[in-house]
């Protein structure tokens, strides 16, 4: 007769979840390492200082993204409007400030209301109305993008005239090192993330809401309300990543920011978060959304022609999907 193995105690859990990022995060770095190398070998320009600042200034927009999708993906959801939504609130900013005559502070502090309000809605949607996330997101992509082109009459609205808007992105606070602000935004918007998740109720709940919604319900956890709060927070970080696009190209662009949701998306899963839900970390985030980066950044240095620049991230993409999909069949 068989007997069967010790059942597995929470705290055993935990210790195969921490081992299972640590392990995700280490194969995310040693790809990027790897990647890093064969790029400044195949171009001395490559690893070159304002190269290597125009990396870290094209992943700050990208990277705010994903850093928001992650606390989604981790709930087993998904977000396709932070393209739009990041648009949406680039436009409102743009008019808080250019149209209104509002405070650059009141216009920033309106752009990340507007990105939590979006957020909130889709929450909304997800939650009480049990439209599935796939669905209310891509309503929520629509709904934006026709607001961005409405609100701003399809036209750019231009901040030449608030040099102090622009300084939000491209000015530096750190004397004697030309380091633009924006990424100094992408990095502590990543401690920031990686606090709430690590260390709140909130990231708590997340994992469990990713997890097993269910038995979380059970529990005594009032998921719906979780929910709404998990989308209001990715909807201002996404809110955050409008920001520093206007300031970075110094207007706001109504019609920018579709496909912007995939490259955050891919970011996640290629540091390592799982589409299933319950797993996840920023560091892998951060990490996912600098391979993008280096990867585009390389190729383009290389001369590859674009056609063959986004069938390369795709292969990648694909194939990060599937060793998460191959981690999920092992672990389970």
């Amino acid at each position: 007769m068989e007997t069967q193995g010790p059942q597995l105690i929470p705290n055993d859990k935990k210790k195969i979840h921490l081992k299972s990022n640590a392990i995700q995060q280490f194969l995310a770095f040693g790809s990027l390492i790897i990647l890093i190398i064969f790029f400044s070998i195949a171009s001395p320009n490559f690893f070159q200082f304002n190269n290597i600042i125009g990396i870290l200034l094209s992943t700050s927009v990208i990277g705010i993204l994903a850093l928001g999708a992650t606390f989604i993906i981790i709930t087993s959801g998904i977000d396709l409007s932070v393209g739009t939504v990041m648009t949406l609130c680039s436009v409102m900013t743009g008019v808080f400030i250019t149209s209104m005559g509002l405070p650059i502070i009141v216009g920033v502090l309106g752009g990340i209301l507007t990105g939590a309000t979006a957020g909130a809605i889709a929450g909304i949607a997800i939650a009480k109305f049990r439209i599935p996330p796939f669905i209310a997101t891509l309503a929520m992509m629509m709904i934006a993008k026709g607001l961005a082109l409405v609100i701003s009459g399809a036209a750019p609205i231009y901040f030449t005239s608030y040099e102090a808007f622009t300084e939000i992105a491209m000015g530096s606070i750190i004397p004697g090192i030309e380091i633009p602000n924006a990424i100094l935004i992408f990095f502590g918007m990543a401690v920031i993330g990686g606090i709430i998740l690590n260390k709140t109720i909130i990231g708590r709940f997340t994992f469990a809401i990713g997890s097993n919604e269910e038995a979380t319900r059970l529990s005594g956890v009032n998921v719906n309300k979780w929910k709404i709060i998990i989308y209001s927070i990715a909807g201002i970080f996404t809110g955050i990543g409008g920001i520093v696009m206007a300031a970075r190209l110094n207007s706001a662009q109504p019609a920018l920011g579709q496909g912007y949701e995939l490259e955050a998306i891919a970011a996640v899963v290629i540091g390592g978060t799982s589409l299933s839900g319950g797993k996840g970390t920023i560091l892998g985030t951060v990490i996912g959304a600098l391979i993008m980066s280096v990867l585009t950044n390389g190729l383009r240095i290389l001369s590859v022609p674009q056609e063959w620049q986004t069938v390369v991230v795709g292969a990648v993409i694909l194939f990060a999907v599937y060793t998460d999909v191959i981690r999920n069949k092992k672990a389970n």
